[in-house]
């Protein structure tokens, strides 16, 4: 009897540890989603405070430091946090424009940039600053611009100081145009030293 008893409470205690583990089960999923092979979403690398130099021709064109940079290999693209960067000119020879931002995606066949979430740009040759929300960057016709809507403030060493909306700049025929509202002090520097109080569009 005493036999018979044993088996009964060890056949109950097997049918209390399968329900339990079978709620454990239940009560505890992972979902990994549909995932395959050739998911684009994911990073093929991922590196953190990370130095990554450009090359063309054997020379540096530009350098980018990050604390985090993703690499996609699949959308050829670099996707970098807390960034910084410098262009340099003919034969890496000097640094010719350098800036920072938020967030950057840079296409590696390309060379493209697109920068958000907090812009500052410096051109040396220029001496000029912009800072802006979102810009743009094309490597190949050296264009950079802002969306029509995007404040951009600009500031130079003389004294000018002016915000404009809708930013696009022309680097190598050393140009740039708003597409909207313009105002504040732009200082000309030639013998007169004309300044002009800038009011209105496309200035």
């Amino acid at each position: 009897m005493k036999k018979i008893e044993n088996r009964a409470r060890g056949a109950v205690c097997k049918l209390l540890i399968l329900v339990l583990i079978l709620f454990l089960f239940e009560s505890c999923t992972f979902d990994y989603g549909e995932s395959t092979s050739s998911d684009r979403s994911l990073p093929d690398l991922v590196m953190e405070n990370v130095d990554y130099v450009r090359v063309r021709a054997a020379d540096p064109i530009a350098r980018f430091q990050a604390e985090r940079a993703e690499r996609y290999e699949k959308q050829g693209l670099m996707k970098l946090q807390n960034f910084f960067f410098e262009q340099y000119g003919e034969r890496g020879a000097e640094v010719n424009a350098s800036g920072q931002g938020g967030n950057a995606e840079v296409e590696i066949e390309s060379g493209d940039i697109q920068m958000t979430n907090g812009v500052r740009l410096e051109v040396e040759s220029e001496d000029i600053i912009l800072e802006t929300t979102n810009l743009a960057w094309k490597d190949e016709p050296r264009l950079f611009f802002t969306g029509a809507e995007d404040e951009v403030n600009v500031y130079r060493e003389n004294g000018t100081s002016f915000t404009g909306y809708g930013l696009s700049a022309d680097a190598r025929r050393r140009t740039f145009e708003f597409t909207g509202y313009v105002t504040g002090t732009y200082i000309h520097d030639d013998d007169a030293q004309e300044s002009a109080a800038l009011s209105g569009e496309d200035e």
